[in-house]
């Protein structure tokens, strides 16, 4: 009996050692220096992308900025670091980083071989194609010989392989690293078809010499649940940033805005948004940060459907509809645990 109770004391001992670990990484270190370091595209309109001064702006980068507000209070203590599609891991990895927040695809190899974890999905997409329409084409099943242009180092390549395979058609892949190479080679003519996520597809084709020459497909090829990464084993920040996305989605779902969240904090009777918001309990506290950490994070930024409308919503140059990315009781599939 002795020798099980030292066991146990030893593991218990060894367990919250590792805790303790885990506990002092990117959330104290992002503290210290006063700022997030968070890794974004090269330029994807609606989710991240510089204007001319180089004012970062789109929904990847807004995540990034509720974090900020959840940490410090302010949206706008954080630093961007574009990245390619083939260095964004790395970069993560290696530290360079404190959250990779890039149109990034979960899969389950990037989930389980790279020492990274993905807090969430903050868009659901789906990989489509985009041609000329003097190709004539109205299908992708027609695209039997085509010469199609992609970026390496993304899931966009594994799922053209599958789809010509498993439709039995040839093609010619004519990929780049950078995604402004992609599309200024499909955009001079250098391959037939021009393939991504569809959001994607909607932004990139702003940036053609003709636009509405071109026409994106109606086919969905692969399931591609976009969402901000972090490394594994670092507990607490992973929890910073996987509850800021749930909180966005809860206030949605309240009807909390970057409006009326002052008012809601003041005024609330409504037991869910009293925690939300940090008015009762300790749910900050809990993950190493102040009680208003979710009210910060939405006078930030706005609740989820804020910055979805802002950035790529139907009012905007994509046009994109909320589709499946709208709340589960508004016929989507965006759900998020309650704070209690």
């Amino acid at each position: 009996m002795k020798r099980t109770l030292l066991s146990l004391a030893l593991g218990t001992a060894v367990s919250l050692a590792g805790i303790s670990a885990a506990s002092a990484g990117t959330l104290d270190d992002v503290k210290s220096k006063g700022f997030i370091q968070c890794g974004v595209s090269q330029g994807l309109i609606g989710f991240s992308n510089p204007d001319d001064k180089n004012n970062w702006n789109g929904l990847d980068v807004d995540f990034c900025r509720a974090v900020a507000g959840a940490v410090f209070g302010d949206g706008q203590k954080v630093k961007f670091t574009p990245l390619s599609a083939k260095e964004r891991f790395t970069a993560l990895q290696s530290g360079e980083i404190d959250i990779l927040s890039r149109n990034t695809t979960w899969t389950m190899s990037r989930d389980t071989s790279l020492g990274l974890v993905f807090a969430g999905v903050t868009y659901y997409d789906g990989q489509g194609f985009m041609v000329k329409k003097s190709l004539g084409v109205d299908s992708a099943l027609k695209l039997d010989g085509a010469s199609v242009c992609t970026q390496t180092g993304t899931t966009t390549e594994l799922n053209l392989a599958d789809y010509f395979r498993a439709n039995n058609m040839k093609y010619e892949v004519v990929a780049f690293e950078k995604a402004d190479e992609v599309i200024q080679a499909y955009d001079s003519g250098r391959c037939d078809v021009f393939t991504t996520d569809q959001s994607g597809l909607y932004a990139e084709r702003l940036k053609l010499k003709n636009p509405d020459e071109n026409v994106v497909l109606p086919e969905i090829i692969s399931k591609e649940p976009l969402g901000p990464v972090v490394r594994q084993g670092d507990d607490a920040w992973f929890n910073v940033v996987k509850w800021t996305y749930y909180a966005l989605l809860n206030a949605e779902e309240a009807g909390v805005t970057s409006a009326n969240v002052a008012d809601m904090m003041a005024n609330s009777t409504d037991p869910g948004v009293r925690r939300l918001l940090g008015v009762e309990g300790d749910y900050g506290k809990a993950i190493g940060l102040e009680n208003g950490w979710a009210a910060n994070a939405i006078k930030a930024v706005g609740n989820y459907g804020e910055i979805f409308d802002r950035n790529v919503g139907p009012d905007t140059n994509l046009k994109i509809g909320r589709g499946i990315n709208a709340l589960w009781n508004k016929g989507g599939i965006q759900y998020a645990p309650p704070v209690r």
